[in-house]
């Protein structure tokens, strides 16, 4: 399991968007419009799923922030 993850578009650093799922089935879900409150930027950033990344922490060669799996469009 891991958090989807987006990028604020004001600092360019990755967020949690409080949702857990894993890639697999973050990959195969609808495609989805989210808001989430940033932190960073004290802003609500409005997404979508094609442009989040699903970040597991402890899975073998996960960095400190794993590399954005983007959606591809249906």
């Amino acid at each position: 399991m891991g958090m989807v993850m987006i990028k604020c578009p004001e600092t360019g650093h990755a967020i949690s968007t409080g949702i857990e799922m894993d890639r697999e089935r973050f990959r195969c879900s609808a495609v989805f419009f989210s808001r989430t409150y940033c932190g960073m930027c004290a802003a609500t950033h409005e997404w979508f799923a094609k442009e989040a990344w699903v970040h597991e922490t402890g899975s073998p060669g996960a960095g400190s922030r794993s590399a954005p799996r983007r959606r591809e469009a249906a």
